[in-house]
């Protein structure tokens, strides 16, 4: 055996649990501890500054420089009686993962004497290089200003010494750099539109907020194993490994029983997320070996998405205390299920109402219909826009396996809420409707909250499915930041939300009743959007047709995905909205095909690297050894009993061979093609030749290392093989 394998296989074999320290009394008694949440606020704060930061929170209002400064007095002393000596701002740059710098609360002052500060100006803004992070062409490299700025909407937190505050990110001129600045307009917009709508229904809303309740996959390894797999520390999946004789076949990993070195992961994790006020409620093991899952509770959406881009990084962080390393790509194994962040989303009112889950009244019924509908009519005007939003390269390897949603765009209802609908377009098919067709419609209406009861269910297939009070988006990748999908979906809705106003009015203006004209125009969009819903098996081949048949895309890569974010209509609606300028949408165009570029290339090197350096010299190596005991053979035997003893092991002479050629051959070939492609200046040319021309030879360089790991002997591989990435505990 290797010997870096022999010492990984050692190492983890050695592994206890890690014993978790627990905080004294029950997680209520440590909830959000290290959180500026209201509590520590009304401590730290004035009742002025208090009043301040609760208006800024709850109705956009701007803070002036003294109360600013009063803020971040208060916050400094928390901080302070936390044992914190830093502070940054804590931000969202669209690399997908968080980005921070930390400053130290003092300030050197004459006399070579140094005093703490911390003000109104360090707290609302800061100014990072930002040049430096991914940004389309918006900034040069030598015009390096870009500014952070405070969002009160999500509290301050402490991780080790350091206050993070949570900020937008955005350029010299202005333009967003960030995930969190388009979701933050996104929200706005549809709060208003949302509003406007649901004053149909009742006064007394005022507010409305979106809700996500994410779901987060994950795979976890053990350290030593891991770094004994250049692929997977570099990029985050298994570019080699034939699969186990034992995989996911048996289906005896989903929901058993947790093993007791992640039970103690868990725990801590679970400790330190409270400790930060994310709300993680749910754990169990998810359907691949050695892949789990965590889910909060449902948050306002821009809460829940810095909440979940701050558990992926203390996932990381404990992890490694615990000896294992935590796998957040898309697929990081090959023949099993991948990870995805299932992104459940609602609409709630301030007067507590859950705008997606029916009443007891046809009234409260009929607002539900609306925004049900609604909600399928702006999937179904925009999905290539939605397919566009969840593109990465990682996703790739997950969209269309027997494992997640296909790329095909589709929404789940259920057998009886597409009756209702199918009911509903029916009976509304005449246009004005008899006082008793009326009272008919009304009675079926009622009926809804029974119907959802008992005869909703999953459709573990479909990418936007219905369940019972909200919609599922589970094409979202495992790695993504929630904010992406979350931001188009708001902002959809909101143009959604809008459009039917203006039909109603216009109907209304023309004579029509309220509850009439609302009817007629969620027929209308029943009957438009029908094509988008489909309730049955969206892994089949069948579906892949019958969706050609209905004139849905099917954009099987990142690339082809990616066209949808700078098409004319979908530039429009951001502008449309104030979520995003020109500028900015072909700005995220560009990086994100820049992302899929180097990650593609990144991998293309790995793999040449680890096929010529460790794969081809093992096989080598063990082909002479065969060829030694077939010289030894014809030396000892009669040249009869040679021909017969030596045929087996001259024909695994050849197979080795014949591999190794292949992977020769296929790694200067792909070698070649990736040299073409980075001469190519524009990127979408470079990613459409990194996608057609160097990716394909990833599966031959892989097919023919894989069936010589399962010819060459166990104890001369050099990589950990799946038996023991996926079985080890």
């Amino acid at each position: 055996m290797s010997t870096i394998r022999f010492k990984a296989l050692e190492d983890t074999m050695h592994r206890k649990p890690v014993e978790v320290s627990l905080p004294s009394g029950t997680v209520a008694a440590y909830f959000g501890e290290n959180v500026f949440g209201k509590d520590a606020m009304r401590q730290f704060l004035s009742e002025e500054a208090y009043s301040s930061v609760m208006a800024a929170i709850e109705k956009g209002e701007p803070l002036d420089r003294k109360m600013a400064d009063q803020i971040a007095s208060g916050m400094k002393a928390w901080a302070a009686s936390k044992g914190a000596s830093h502070y940054t701002h804590w931000f969202q740059p669209l690399t997908g993962a968080t980005a921070e710098k930390h400053d130290a609360f003092f300030e050197p002052v004459e006399g070579g004497r140094a005093i703490e500060r911390f003000g109104g100006s360090q707290l609302v803004q800061q100014e990072p290089d930002a040049s430096s992070f991914p940004n389309g062409g918006i900034r040069n490299t030598f015009e390096a200003r870009g500014y952070t700025a405070w969002d009160p909407s999500s509290p301050a937190f402490i991780i080790g010494d350091t206050l993070c505050i949570p900020t937008i990110f955005v350029s010299y001129t202005g333009e967003a750099l960030d995930f969190k600045t388009p979701l933050l307009k996104a929200l706005h917009a549809l709060d208003k539109a949302a509003v406007e709508v649901c004053q149909y229904f009742d006064r007394n809303v005022t507010k409305v907020v979106a809700t996500l309740g994410w779901e987060q996959e994950y795979f976890l390894v053990d350290e030593a194993l891991f770094n004994a797999r250049p692929d997977l520390a570099i990029t985050g999946r298994t570019l080699f490994g034939a699969a186990p004789a034992k995989g996911q076949q048996l289906e005896d990993h989903y929901f058993g029983s947790i093993p007791e070195r992640v039970t103690s992961f868990m725990l801590d994790l679970e400790i330190e997320a409270h400790k930060l006020g994310i709300p993680i409620k749910t754990r169990h093991n998810e359907v691949a070996p050695n892949q789990f899952e965590c889910a909060p509770v449902y948050e306002e959406i821009n809460l829940a998405v810095d909440h979940n881009q701050l558990l992926m990084d203390i996932m990381d962080k404990i992890s490694r205390r615990h000896k294992f390393r935590v796998l957040l790509h898309e697929k990081p194994f090959a023949g099993v299920n991948g990870s995805g962040k299932h992104n459940n989303w609602s609409l709630a009112t301030n007067t507590g109402k859950n705008l997606l889950s029916p009443g007891k009244t046809p009234k409260t019924n009929l607002q539900f219909l609306t925004f049900f509908i609604n909600t399928i009519k702006a999937f179904h005007d925009n999905a290539d826009l939605l397919r566009a939003t969840i593109a990465s390269a990682g996703n790739d390897h997950r969209l269309g396996a027997n494992e997640a949603p296909p790329a095909i765009m589709s929404v789940f209802l259920g057998t009886q809420l597409s009756k209702v609908l199918d009911e509903l377009e029916e009976k509304l098919k005449g246009g004005k409707m008899t006082p008793d067709e009326k009272t008919a419609l009304k009675l079926n209406i009622g009926k809804i909250p029974d119907i959802l009861l008992d005869n909703t269910d999953r459709n573990r297939t479909s990418p936007f499915a219905f369940t019972g009070n909200k919609f599922e988006f589970r094409a979202v990748g495992s790695s993504a930041n929630c904010a992406g999908a979350m931001t188009v979906l708001n902002t959809i809705m909101a143009d959604q939300l809008i459009k039917f106003h203006k039909e109603v009015e216009a109907l209304i203006a023309k004579g029509k009743e309220k509850d009439e004209a609302i009817f007629q125009i969620l027929r209308n969009y029943i009957v438009d959007s029908k094509r988008i819903r489909f309730e049955g098996n969206g892994y089949g081949e069948e579906w892949v047709k019958e969706a050609k048949k209905r004139g849905l895309n099917n954009f099987k890569t990142t690339p082809e995905a990616l066209n949808a974010w700078v098409r004319k209509e979908f530039v429009e609606l951001f502008e449309r909205h104030n979520v995003m300028n020109d500028r900015e949408q072909h700005a995220r165009y560009e990086i994100y095909l820049e992302m899929y570029v180097k990650k593609i290339q990144i991998e293309a090197r790995v793999m040449g690297d680890l096929a010529v350096n460790s794969i081809i010299p093992t096989a080598l190596q063990y082909q002479n050894t065969l060829i030694s005991n077939v010289r030894g053979l014809k030396e000892v035997l009669s040249a009869a009993e040679f021909k017969k003893a030596a045929a087996i092991q001259l024909e695994m002479i050849k197979e080795v061979s014949d591999h190794v050629a292949a992977i020769k051959t296929n790694v200067d070939a792909m070698i070649e093609e990736r040299k073409k492609a980075n001469n190519i200046e524009d990127w979408k040319k470079k990613a459409e030749a990194y996608c057609n021309k160097v990716k394909p030879y990833f599966e031959v360089v892989r097919d023919n290392a894989d069936k010589l790991e399962m010819l060459v002997a166990d104890e001369a591989w050099p990589l950990p093989k799946y038996r023991e990435l996926l079985f080890t505990k």
